[in-house]
Formats: C-alpha cells, structure tokens, sequence
C-alpha cells in the first residue's frame, strides 16, 4: 500500500533519521556518533539485537555515546537510530523572508520611541544597489535631507528714529529664535558651510506725511536687492504706512542680510517696534 499522508523530509538534518554502526571489542565503552541527540531519548541503542535501557546502560554527551560496560566483540554489533526529533538545526536561507511572512505587528506592535528622533537612533535601509540592506543613524540622514537652516526670526524690541531722507538701518536687537547664532549686530551672515538660497520676509512700519512715500530695503553685503513702497500719500494728514515684502536670495558663506528703512516726510520719523522684523531661513531640495 502507497505512504498515505505527507512524507517525512530527510532533506535537512532537522528531521532526518540518523543511524551508525559499530563493532565491540569487548573492552571500548565510548563510541563517537556523526550528530549530537539532544539527550538519552533521543536515540535507541542496540546491542546484540537488544535494545538497551536509556535509562541504565549508556549515557550520551555530544556525539559520544559511552556505556556502562563494554559491549561485547562483534562485527556490527552495535547500531545506534536517532528518532526523528531535532538533529541539527535549520537557519533560514538568505532573502527567505518576504514581506507577506511578516505581520504588521512586527512595526505597529512597537513601542513608539515617544519623543524627538534622537541622532544615535538607528534606521534600516536599502543600499539600493544591490538590494542590501544596511543601517544608519538619524543623524547621518539628517546630514543628507538637510533641513531649514540657517533659520531665525528677529523684530525692532523699542521705536526707532528715523531721519529724513536717508538710509537708516533697523536696529532688529530682539530675537524670537537663531539656530546658527548667525544673526548679530543687526544683520545675519551667512556660517561656514551653509551656502545656498535663503527665504527672506519682511515687515516695516514708520508715519508718513502729505505727498510723501517710505520704502523698506533688504540689503546684501550692503547694497540694496529688494524694496518695497507704500507709494505716494495723498490724505489730508499724515498715516502709517505698513511695508511688507519677501525674497529668495543666493548666497554664500560670510554674506550678510541687513534690513533698511527710508521715509521723505521731511522731519525725522518712528520706526514702531515689533511692527517692523526680520525671518530668514535656508531653503533645501532647490
């Protein structure tokens, strides 16, 4: 009658049934086995055609196999069979882990790390060449992506005087945040190593009088890139005039941002502060 049921694998050691012979001499009581049982059990031992008691006749510690009293001479007298329980062990072969066989609890059954990305925190990725995968720290893929800085936001902390007709530069003495502490002295430079293209937005608010205009200047390295006016007034009285504006600018290190305001009323005038700031940040992926 044909096997009915699923055969036994004897492909790997994991499940196959292991045997050995050997010959008495009537004084050896060790004999060296090809794998190591797990314990007595595992194995059935005859001698003579007799099976031998586990418990009594011999003892196993890896692949000897030593017993109480010498067997007796004979050829092939003596054959050791391993049950079919674990001989060896199985490692799973390189790329024998699809993502089907993985459930989702292996990433949604974690612990949150529960706070910011530390840079000593570990990641797994794709070499993308070959398809190896490797680790990496957060920092070093921080190194990579970039992030938005340079950045910093600053504003005119008391009223400022400003003289007519001339150039007057915004005493921007009250930070909000500086990541780099590049912002000093009323303008920032740009640091060592951080070249680029920077955001800049802008915001001035000075009075004004009849037919007169102000205007607020970013400027680099000291000269003017970018304006931006009220136009001309034409009420009865004076007004404010509330100037906003904002540029992208190429730069590199040791450049430096200031901003400036100008007004024609034709006295001396106020900068009002926190009305009138400064936020700049480096742009990534341009």
């Amino acid at each position: 009658m044909a096997y009915v049921g699923t055969p036994i694998d004897t492909r790997n050691t994991f499940q196959s049934l292991q045997g050995k012979r050997f010959n008495g001499d009537g004084s050896t009581t060790d004999f060296t086995l090809d794998v190591a049982p797990g314990n007595v059990l595992d194995i059935e031992v005859f001698v003579g055609n007799v099976r031998q008691d586990p418990n009594s006749a011999y003892t196993v510690s890896g692949t000897t196999l030593s017993f109480t009293g010498a067997p007796p001479s004979g050829t092939n007298n003596i054959y050791v069979v391993h049950q079919a329980k674990s001989v060896g062990t199985i490692d799973v072969p390189a790329g024998g882990v699809a993502a089907d066989s993985l459930a989702t609890s292996v990433l949604t059954g974690q612990t949150d790390i529960g706070a910011a990305i530390a840079d000593a925190d570990l990641f797994l990725v794709d070499d993308g060449a070959g398809g190896t995968l490797r680790k990496t720290a957060a920092s070093r893929i921080k190194t990579y992506v970039g992030d938005n800085t340079p950045s910093f936001s600053v504003k005119l902390g008391s009223n400022q005087t400003i003289s007519n007709a001339t150039d007057t530069k915004i005493t921007l003495d009250t930070e909000s945040w500086d990541t780099d502490s590049a912002f000093a002295s009323n303008k920032f430079t740009v640091p060592s190593g951080e070249g680029g293209k920077y955001l800049f937005v802008f915001s001035a608010r000075t009075d004004l009088a009849i037919d007169t205009q102000a205007f607020c200047y970013v400027f680099k390295n000291g000269s003017q890139i970018l304006e931006s006016t009220t136009g001309t007034v034409k009420p009865n009285a004076t007004c404010t005039a509330h100037m906003t504006g904002s540029v992208i600018v190429d730069l590199a290190v040791s450049d430096y941002i200031e901003l400036y305001i100008f007004q024609n009323s034709g006295s001396s005038q106020l900068a009002y502060a926190n009305y009138c700031s400064l936020m700049g940040c480096k742009l990534i992926g341009v």
